[in-house]
């Protein structure tokens, strides 16, 4: 099943110890829907300005990834500068340029109206919901925030949150959305606002998955009377050397959704093992600068670092699917 991804597409100039890169293809949906589409058919849904030429389409065109949904604007794209010389795990911020992305009003494609698989890149979450109302017959719909929308414009995002099945965020996002310091207590809190699973990002140290009452009905593996909620965990692998982290958290996501989207149903193996593979497209993301890495790889390499992954953790295949 073909996923829609509705997200930034943009330039980024990125700084970290390993060196820089100058106005690179970068953006939530860009990352996202590489990443994803070496599991399943994708569909963007984004703007771009005048300075988004044929060599960055066919960055997209290669990966056989849809553009019917991408606008083209008066004007230049989305552009955000950045480095990582203090932390590698926080981008401190030097420029942020909106451009065409400032009057960003998503326009769905005839085309895209059977989608069925549907996520909600980092945008404003007016935006989110309109897209998500727009398209009423997906099947499962999995969104994504930030500080901002959460703190400023949290009315907003809760309107959103309720017609989510899973939301993807990370560790400090979770305390803020919940106003709680203890995942577990932040998990249980964000359940109750409207998603029927949360995953919650960890960066290095991989990714946490909890899942309401009604996910999976009958097919949960625990009591849904549980005061503690259905938990997976899966780490990240292990890399002796990091060169760009700015897309992980996106990469991780096209993973984590592409698998989903590739499979005939979703069942507690199926997010269990999608967590595994989010890792490892994660991994493979902050090996090169921007989108590189991604542009160029094998169903075989990913397999072949699933299977690294799988070892590292015993992670038992009794009830996967094959």
């Amino acid at each position: 099943m073909s996923i829609t991804v509705v997200g930034s597409v943009a330039f980024d100039s990125i700084t970290t110890p390993v060196g820089s890169r100058e106005r690179c293809l970068g953006g939530a949906a860009t990352y996202f829907s590489l990443a994803a589409s070496y599991f399943t058919p994708i569909r963007v849904v984004a703007v771009v300005g005048e300075d988004f030429t044929a060599a960055e389409e066919s960055v997209f065109r290669a990966r056989s990834i849809d553009l019917a949904g991408l606008e083209r604007a008066p004007g230049k794209s989305f552009f955000w500068a950045g480095n990582y010389l203090q932390s590698l795990s926080e981008a401190k911020t030097e420029q942020t340029d909106l451009n065409v992305f400032a009057d960003f009003n998503p326009q769905i494609p005839t085309s895209y109206q059977d989608t069925q698989f549907l996520f909600l890149a980092n945008i404003d979450p007016v935006l989110q919901l309109r897209v998500r109302q727009a398209l009423p017959g997906a099947q499962l719909v999995c969104g994504d925030t930030m500080n901002y929308w959460i703190h400023d414009h949290r009315d907003a995002l809760l309107r959103t949150l309720a017609h989510l099945d899973v939301l993807l965020i990370n560790d400090t996002e979770a305390r803020l959305l919940s106003g709680e310091a203890n995942p577990l207590r932040a998990a249980k809190k964000i359940l109750t606002l409207g998603p029927r699973a949360l995953v919650v990002k960890h960066g290095e140290y991989g990714a946490t998955a909890y899942l309401g009452p009604d996910l999976f009905g009958s097919d949960l593996p625990y009591s849904a009377e549980a005061t503690v909620p259905p938990v997976f965990r899966a780490p990240a692998l292990p890399l002796d050397t990091v060169v760009d982290p700015t897309g992980a958290g996106d990469s991780f996501a096209g993973g984590f959704f592409g698998y989903i989207a590739s499979q005939p149903a979703f069942t507690p193996a199926v997010l269990r093992r999608a967590l595994f593979y989010g890792s490892v497209m994660g991994s493979f993301a902050v090996e090169r600068f921007g989108t590189e890495r991604l542009q160029h790889l094998t169903r075989a390499e990913i397999d072949a670092r699933f299977a690294a992954l799988r070892q590292i953790t015993h992670l038992d295949s009794a009830s996967d699917p094959k």
